[in-house]
């Protein structure tokens, strides 16, 4: 039976002493049912995690009722349990120094706990999906942006997870990048729910056919 990967109704997340969210209400079907990809659009890049936030239970809802893959985001138990079937990938994301390209993803796979023998597997199999083969072994901090912004798609998506969360990849890209980079994204959603939130509505539209803007806390379509 097909699962709704996202159900949210009425949820409002707090922002230091304001909302980040308010009484937001949207849902995603996993595929092959229904629209598999939403992209939120941030005018806004200071409220631009919000979304992903409390999708990947790093936050809690302060109200209503949120479901991510089944489970409750308004329990730690629920936000546990959803933790290892998502992959998150931020624009940017703090890192080991000196780690590369196959680093980063390596690390991501023994995050996900998956099987030893299967990590350099998978790690190889993402890692030629994305185009990332040749850049392996450079450093993640010397290889040029595009190929990092991949990089962290990769380990976000290495462990095949149910749902990918992406928080501002496609922003600030040359036109060939973010068009190079949608294409990898759409590749990947074939198989895996995606919510994208980002700036640029031109890029989030080659990724995600339903978009939603993102003001003053209203989500609205």
């Amino acid at each position: 039976m097909p699962m709704t990967a996202v159900l949210a109704a009425g949820v409002g997340v707090r922002h230091g002493s304001g909302w980040s969210l308010r009484s937001a209400s949207f849902r995603l079907e996993s595929p092959p049912s229904g629209q598999p990809s939403l992209g939120i659009l941030i005018p806004s890049r200071g409220t631009g995690s919000a979304v992903v936030d409390v999708l990947s239970g790093a936050v809690s809802p302060a109200y209503g009722e949120l479901r991510v893959l089944g489970e409750d985001m308004r329990t730690e138990r629920g936000r546990a349990a959803v933790r290892a079937r998502i992959g998150v990938a931020h624009r940017r994301a703090r890192s080991r120094p000196g780690i590369r390209v196959r680093g980063l993803v390596e690390q991501a796979a023994r995050r996900a706990r998956l099987p030893r023998r299967e990590r350099p597997v998978l790690t190889a199999a993402i890692l030629d999906r994305l185009s990332l083969t040749p850049w392996a072994d450079v450093p993640l901090r010397a290889a040029p942006d595009p190929v990092a912004r991949r990089a962290r798609l990769a380990a976000a998506a290495v462990h095949q997870p149910e749902l990918l969360l992406i928080d501002g990849l496609l922003d600030d890209l040359s036109p060939q990048d973010a068009a190079a980079l949608a294409d990898s994204i759409r590749d990947i959603g074939a198989d895996t729910g995606i919510v994208a939130a980002g700036s640029d509505p031109d890029w989030l539209a080659l990724t995600c056919p339903e978009i939603l803007t993102l003001a003053d806390g209203i989500l609205v379509g």
